[in-house]
């Protein structure tokens, strides 16, 4: 799932190979696009509020594709996966996306073109990330987090940030909105919280661990304050990240706001980048 940066819009891709559009002042369904032939997985908003880039999920195509929600036409694919996207991540100053994979790559995106604009080989599952200015993105994997400028990534990580031995595979690499901070979750169920300028470790929550097939999302508040993570047991956490202290531990946590949260959206929560 994904809010889009400045409109009242979420987008969410369902195991029923759909992807449907809400907005979110109104909790209303504005549109449900099938995705049948090709399945999805990741979507994420591009800067137009109803043009999207997802990802699939049916084993023999790993193309990502940019989508007009608008009136259903595909406007571009990007070639270049050879097996499952596990990470994608928008520049919010320019046209420009990354894309991490099973295949033990990470591939570099202009919207506007075909062809991937450049790669980098990892040897691990990859979680990838830019930071909020779109000058930075990380990509962790084998316990570390690797900082790149986004202008010169071909001379190679200019930080590398370890996260205390961890080395299961990651899921999910973050930045708060004030790129101060970054977590990682991983596929054990841990929660790192980073200085992202330092790289030193702040503390680490932990969560029943998701199913294999499953990504063990969690999210800062807006202002950076509060880490929020779903969780395996269905369970919705947050934790205060200056005291480190749980805050919140939920059974049924859109009750909070609306009702019925299903099991699987419990273990995928994303913040909204505007509002608590």
């Amino acid at each position: 799932m994904d809010f889009h940066r400045t409109s009242g819009y979420l987008v969410t891709a369902s195991e029923d190979e759909s992807i449907r559009l809400y907005d979110v002042s109104s909790a209303t369904c504005l549109k449900t696009i099938n995705s049948k032939k090709y399945g999805v997985d990741l979507v994420c908003f591009t800067s137009h509020p109803t043009t999207v880039i997802y990802s699939s999920k049916n084993g023999w195509d790993e193309s990502l594709r940019l989508l007009s929600l608008h009136d259903n036409k595909y406007l571009r694919y990007f070639k270049g996966h050879h097996d499952r996207v596990v990470s994608l991540s928008l520049n919010s100053r320019n046209e420009s996306f990354i894309s991490g994979s099973l295949d033990r790559t990470v591939l570099l995106w202009d919207q506007r073109a075909e062809k991937c604009q450049g790669l980098l080989r990892v040897q691990g599952r990859p979680a990838i990330s830019y930071d909020d200015q779109g000058l930075v993105f990380a990509i962790a994997f084998g316990g570390y987090i690797r900082m790149f400028d986004a202008r010169m990534y071909e001379k190679g990580p200019f930080e590398i940030f370890s996260v205390g031995g961890d080395v299961s595979d990651a899921n999910v690499v973050k930045f708060s909105n004030d790129g101060r901070l970054m977590l990682l979750t991983t596929m054990d169920g841990h929660i790192h919280v980073l200085d992202s300028f330092r790289g030193t470790h702040l503390s680490t929550y932990n969560v029943k661990p998701v199913p294999s097939n499953c990504t063990l999302e969690a999210s800062f508040s807006p202002e950076g304050m509060f880490v929020i993570s779903g969780s395996g047991d269905g369970r919705a956490y947050a934790w205060s990240v200056r005291s480190g202290k749980e805050m919140l531990n939920v059974v049924d946590p859109w009750n909070v706001v609306m009702s019925g949260l299903s099991d699987l959206a419990a273990k995928n929560t994303r913040g909204n980048p505007q509002k608590i």
